[in-house]
């Protein structure tokens, strides 16, 4: 048996988000033994701008296309772009919000095997 583990998108369930968004949660406990961390992708649409979470764990993003900003609690904003990284430390306050013109599509990670505890505002 081999040590490496394949989850393909199709098959996993998308997680509905407003405007016609949604993630997926690839890389999980219950698809993958012995994880510790986690690994999902997403599709925000133009115009969706999602309500404001802080996580328990590190997150980590890499936007595949599109463009965007990070809205922070502090009303600050992070833009971004395809082929940016994101590092968001845990405990930050932080909204996605696409403000382009195409589909945002963001890979994101946790340092956590699920999708970790989360707050919502």
């Amino acid at each position: 048996m081999s040590p490496v583990t394949v989850v393909n998108a199709g098959d996993v369930d998308p997680l509905e988000l407003p405007g016609g968004s949604w993630s997926r949660m690839l890389v999980t406990t219950g698809r993958v033994e012995g994880n510790t961390a986690s690994l999902g992708t997403s599709v925000f649409t133009p115009g969706t701008v999602l309500g404001d979470v802080r996580h328990e764990a590190e997150e980590v993003a890499y936007v595949v296309s599109g463009s965007g900003e990070l809205r922070l609690d502090d009303g600050n904003s992070v833009r971004f772009a395809a082929g940016d990284a994101l590092f968001i430390p845990p405990g930050v306050w932080h909204a996605v919000a696409n403000t382009g013109s195409d589909d945002v599509v963001m890979v994101f990670g946790f340092a956590h095997p699920e999708y970790p505890p989360t707050e919502r505002r």
